[in-house]
């Protein structure tokens, strides 16, 4: 597989408070990347630097070969790195189907319109023309997952989409993600559930105190190893 993301040696500051140190890592095409570690790790953070909401070095993020450490966030998204913000972050007074659209809006070519997504979540189809407000918190997580995969993204960036829902809801979407991964679409899911992780990626990246504690293959890494390098004993 090609590789559509590199990250080298990546350091991501707040003012003057470093959080993350060095990290390094690579994203094939069509590979879905779960990122785990406790509260604090710089598993968001590190999303926010690819997505460009956090500046970094030019050199630092690889993306489809050109270096775009540098490049602006509206940028990013017209080169195809689409973000699901943790806590969805939908526009409150638009309706479900508006709040659609407008993930769309740059027009880049790919599959997704608003009939697939509506086949991927068929609910927001029957809820298309309310408030997205109204809906529940897991429904409201399809709408802000349906308003990044509008803009045809290639990278598919996911910072903690199973957070405050039920676990029937998550694995409600967790099931739809090999139909998104289908599509030749790379994922990144930042995730606490390890368990859901560790079903929906290839490969798992750990992230210790902004560091990377271990990066593997999903099906080689034992419980034992991600228990050390997720509580750092």
């Amino acid at each position: 597989m090609n590789e559509l993301l590199q990250i080298r040696a990546l350091d991501a500051f707040y003012g003057d408070f470093q959080a993350l140190f060095g990290v390094s890592m690579e994203i094939a095409s069509g590979e879905v990347v779960a990122v785990i570690g406790a509260n604090g790790a710089g598993k968001s953070t590190l999303l926010q630097s690819i997505a460009g909401l956090i500046r970094s070095r030019r050199d630092a993020i690889i993306f489809d070969g050109e270096p775009i450490g540098g490049v602006a966030a509206h940028a990013r998204v017209r080169r195809g790195i689409a973000l699901v913000p943790e806590g969805r972050r939908l526009f409150p007074s638009l309706t479900v189907e508006e709040n659609l659209i407008i993930g769309g809006q740059l027009g880049r070519n790919g599959p997704w319109t608003l009939p697939q997504i509506y086949e991927l979540f068929p609910v927001l189809a029957e809820r298309r023309n309310l408030p997205s407000t109204s809906l529940s918190g897991g429904q409201q997580q399809m709408v802000a997952i349906g308003r990044a995969l509008m803009s045809n993204p290639r990278l598919l960036l996911c910072d903690e989409i199973s957070l405050g829902l039920a676990p029937i809801v998550v694995r409600d979407i967790y099931a739809r993600l090999p139909t998104i991964a289908r599509e030749g679409l790379s994922l990144v899911i930042v995730e606490q559930d390890i368990v859901q992780a560790l079903h929906a990626a290839n490969h798992v990246t750990c992230l210790q105190e902004g560091r990377v504690a271990l990066s593997g293959a999903a099906g080689t890494l034992t419980r034992e190893a991600i228990s050390a390098a997720y509580f750092g004993v």
